[in-house]
């Protein structure tokens, strides 16, 4: 009698991303608790520019951004989606606490490690917060979030996480936002903006080693998931960036012919040598670029507000009626 395998979505990923004929695997798989914990690394790095900028804009701006959140509500809803340890919205929460008006903080992560933690972080650092969050793929809880149409949500998408995602797949993404939005909702949304090609290098291809790992980590998952046998030392990682598009790419490279068997899968997978393994995009934007997304996926720009070095923006939008 056959057996009938069932797949994960995780599994069914990996097999469909490493059989296509450019190999490929999905970045939202790199946030497992390993995973998260290596990104906290990167976001610590003095290379890693965007952690820094994001921080600054909301110490710089945490009164004009409230006002704009607020308005005339006496009551509205923050909903992250991915977010993380939360460590730079802290400082926005921090301040609407003393403003002295009601709101909650619902934190969206893939990482139930990451979600568990910034709870007790906020437990002990923010006790008068009113907070629930969620664990999973903030594609599969958009729904839920449009239970809320009676109160205004205000959606937070830091961090230049708009950048992980190709010209279509963004608009798609932040077409779907606007799908559970309603008027008097709001978009709050981050964008790294082209610069210095040597500066975007350094924060991703770092001397550290924080991203390599991060990358590699996701072949360690494999590994684990899905019984696996790569060698993660036969693998290098790979930045590469455009400036005229302003596209980061990063790659894992086989550095030697060979065979990985995933026995979860019931397949073996072969690599030339020099072989890549497409892992993540980094989009980066210019003004122009963030209006045109903003109009074709149903958005109006707000305001912007930026760090100091014109290196990264938290756009502020509402629905188009």
């Amino acid at each position: 009698m056959e057996q009938t395998i069932t797949l994960t979505e995780f599994a069914k990923d990996v097999l469909e991303g490493l059989t296509a004929r450019r190999k490929h695997l999905s970045s939202k798989y790199f946030y497992d608790e390993r995973g998260s914990k290596i990104f906290q690394d990167i976001m610590r790095m003095p290379e890693y520019y965007l952690t820094d900028c994001e921080q600054e804009i909301f110490e710089t701006h945490k009164q004009d951004i409230f006002q704009t959140f607020a308005g005339l509500d006496q009551h509205f809803v923050l909903v992250e989606l991915g977010a993380g340890d939360g460590t730079k919205t802290k400082t926005l929460l921090s301040h609407f606490l003393t403003k002295k008006i009601q709101f909650e903080y619902i934190p969206i992560d893939i990482s139930e490690e990451a979600v568990k933690q910034l709870l007790e972080d906020l437990k002990l650092e923010l006790p008068k917060l009113d907070v629930q969050g969620k664990i999973g793929d903030y594609h599969h809880i958009l729904e839920e979030i449009n239970a809320y149409d009676h109160t205004k949500k205000i959606l937070l998408f830091l961090g230049s996480n708009i950048g992980n995602f190709d010209g279509q797949q963004s608009l798609d993404l932040l077409r779907s936002f606007r799908s559970v939005m309603h008027p008097g909702d709001l978009l709050f949304c981050g964008f790294d903006l082209k610069k210095d090609p040597e500066v975007i290098q350094k924060a991703y291809d770092d001397p550290h080693g924080h991203t390599a790992a991060f990358n590699l980590n996701l072949l360690q998952r494999i590994n684990d998931e899905l019984d696996a046998n790569f060698d993660l030392q036969s693998f290098k990682h790979r930045e590469v960036y455009d400036q005229k598009t302003g596209t980061a790419r990063s790659f894992l490279v086989s550095q030697i012919k060979q065979v990985v068997k995933i026995s979860e899968l019931d397949t073996e997978i072969s690599f030339e040598s020099g072989e890549t393994v497409f892992m993540e995009i980094s989009q980066k934007y210019d003004l122009n670029m963030i209006a045109e997304i903003a109009e074709h996926s149903g958005f109006k720009i707000v305001r912007n507000f930026h760090d100091h070095r014109q290196y990264f923006v938290n756009s502020l939008w509402k629905p188009l009626s």
